[in-house]
């Protein structure tokens, strides 16, 4: 999701949205993420020139960054992988839209770190655009796939 309606995002929904969050299984449970929640449309515009993955931050209402600790843990992005589904789903029963981004190169991290000003030992590689679906044109191009895989294509049983 990439088109938002230019409603905000209630902070207790975001809250709650969190407090879904924090309940991710991590490795070790070391839980190994911070959040930044980003309502601020000059933040949001400064964060969206952070890769090229990033543009459509400027336009969502809210940009929730996901920031891991820099622990030298190989497990440590798996943990934010689950984080960011996680997210994703709660925010999915509140009726929002997601989509989720990386900033990159290595460069971009931590200027969004300096951005956001996070302790030098928590680096933000990942956000959540998030807001009230827009409605889109069915036929607009896209180079995405649409919809999702039917259970038969996705399950194969070995009985």
């Amino acid at each position: 999701m990439r088109h938002f309606r230019a409603d905000p995002v209630p902070r207790e929904v975001v809250e709650e949205i969190i407090e879904v969050a924090r309940w991710t299984g991590s490795a070790r449970n070391r839980q190994p993420w911070r959040f930044v929640a980003v309502s601020a449309p000059q933040v949001r515009e400064r964060l969206s020139g952070f890769g090229g993955y990033a543009l459509h931050l400027a336009n969502a209402p809210l940009v929730l960054v996901l920031a891991s600790h820099d622990n030298g843990f190989a497990d440590t992005e798996f943990d934010m992988g689950r984080l960011a589904q996680s997210v994703c789903l709660a925010a999915a029963h509140h009726g929002l839209g997601t989509c989720v981004t990386t900033f990159h190169p290595a460069n971009n991290i931590h200027r969004a770190a300096d951005l956001l000003a996070l302790p030098s030992d928590w680096l933000p590689r990942h956000a959540i655009a998030m807001g009230y679906p827009a409605p889109t044109k069915p036929t607009a191009p896209t180079a995405i796939p649409r919809g999702r895989k039917s259970v038969p294509e996705l399950l194969t049983w070995v009985q």
